[in-house]
């Protein structure tokens, strides 16, 4: 059976009528039918848009490159203003949330520390906390699963936008739970409401929950990007490239530097995880049965 989102289960409880809500959301946030939440809430009985909020990449997902700033902008059909919270500021102003009753956050995360919509998130909850503000977050399913935790802590030394708290390289949580985290271990202090999932088993990755696909950001294009990604990420602090722009970012890696030792150049791709469980305990998902890795001619899980 497929799950039923955190947002969904928010509509249907009437929890908004009468509010007046921003919401924090990108090309991802759809429901089972594809229905974007933006469209979703101005369908709702009784509620009424009051901003929208886009991370990384932009509302519409559209700045491709790393670490490039989104203007803000205005929604002409929905006719509200829609605010880049990875501009000038990584953090709602006091103006942009003038007039919310509520801000609701429904993005998907993928699973890995090094992935800058989870840190919006903890922005949005430190905005609502010095402000009163109550900060819906709706859960969604971690397309990695929920049961493999792996990699370094974060070493607070190095704290930035990017990874904000000690937490692992593979977290093994939802957004709904990593909120939960951020707000109570680590003392944010928000008035926090997370929407949590139903259906969902932690064993499952992405093609098993039953939920659509959608690119969570532009350089995420498949499942299998999403599983190599808390590894081969690291490439991105190296002079290697990490294969953006290639129709496989994350899956293809390289350097010019790297001598063939006078052979024909193959193809490098990235290993999957040793770490996702096996058969006896679940299926394999689709996308992992079909990883393999090619390095120095060896394949492998």
């Amino acid at each position: 059976m497929p799950v039923t989102l955190g947002f969904t289960r928010l509509l249907a409880s009437g929890r908004l009528r009468g509010q007046r809500v921003g919401i924090v959301s990108n090309p991802a946030s759809v429901d089972g039918a594809f229905t974007h939440v933006v469209d979703a809430l101005i369908g709702a009985p009784g509620v009424t848009l009051g901003a929208i909020f886009g991370p990384q990449h932009g509302f519409r997902s559209d700045v491709q490159d790393n670490m490039i700033e989104t203007a803000h902008a205005e929604d002409a059909e929905r006719r509200v203003p829609v605010y880049s919270l990875y501009s000038d500021t990584r953090e709602p102003t006091p103006e942009m949330l003038a007039g919310l009753d509520v801000l609701v956050i429904d993005l998907q995360d993928i699973g890995a520390r090094i992935y800058t919509y989870v840190y919006t998130m903890a922005n949005c909850l430190r905005a609502g906390a010095r402000l009163g503000l109550p900060i819906i977050v709706c859960d969604r399913p971690n397309p990695i699963g929920g049961v493999a935790v792996e990699g370094p802590m974060l070493d607070p030394a190095y704290a930035s936008f990017v990874g904000q708290f000690p937490i692992p390289m593979r977290h093994g949580m939802t957004i709904g739970e990593l909120a939960s985290l951020f707000n109570d271990h680590f003392g944010i202090g928000a008035r926090l409401e997370v929407i949590t999932l139903e259906g969902w088993s932690r064993d499952c990755y992405g093609d098993e929950a039953g939920a659509p696909w959608v690119m969570p950001s532009p350089n995420i294009p498949t499942l299998e990007t999403a599983v190599v990604y808390p590894g081969t990420v690291l490439l991105e602090g190296t002079m290697a490239s990490e294969g953006r722009g290639t129709t496989r970012p994350f899956e293809l890696v390289g350097s010019p530097s790297i001598s063939t030792g006078g052979r024909c150049p193959g193809s490098i791709s990235a290993p999957r995880s040793s770490s996702r469980p096996s058969r006896s305990m679940h299926a394999p998902p689709a996308a992992a049965a079909r990883s393999t890795s090619r390095i120095d001619g060896r394949s492998g899980r």
